[in-house]
């Protein structure tokens, strides 16, 4: 392969709200962390162990500000992006290293605001539902004659 390649595709829950930063010349950056979860059973004791992997997650501008309208704590979607590593000086001098994600494509799996529309829309149509009435049953029953 002539090329390289930097993508990385992960799907996992917020662990936090969207902290964003405004820019002069209207540009944005929104920062926030997604848990993806590994689950599998030890052969030695047969219990289920289950490690959760913390990634920082970055976003420009325009996708900012729709994860910053429409995402909260504990959502659960899929990102696409490249990792990237920023070095800096912390207030002792020590040189400091962290991994991001950038996004660039993002898609919201389940959102708290969509489940919780759900839910009271499947309430309230559950609710609206006619009842069938006993009369209508026992009716039924005296016109069903037949001889088996």
């Amino acid at each position: 392969m002539a090329g390289t390649l930097n993508k990385v595709m992960l799907i996992g829950h917020l662990g936090d709200e969207i902290k964003m930063h405004f820019f002069e010349g209207g540009n944005s950056i929104g920062r926030f962390p997604i848990a993806t979860n590994e689950t599998y059973t030890n052969r030695q004791t047969n219990e289920r162990v289950t490690t959760t992997e913390w990634h920082n997650i970055v976003v420009r501008n325009k996708l900012a500000e729709i994860c910053e309208k429409y995402l909260s704590k504990g959502d659960k979607v899929y990102i696409e992006g490249r990792i990237k590593t920023r070095q800096w000086e912390d207030q002792s001098g020590n040189k400091r290293y962290t991994t991001e994600i950038h996004a660039t494509e993002m898609t919201f799996l389940t959102t708290k605001k969509e489940l919780r529309s759900n839910s009271t829309k499947s309430n309230v149509s559950k609710s609206d539902k006619p009842l069938p009435k006993a009369a209508n049953e026992e009716t039924a029953n005296k016109n069903d004659d037949l001889p088996f």
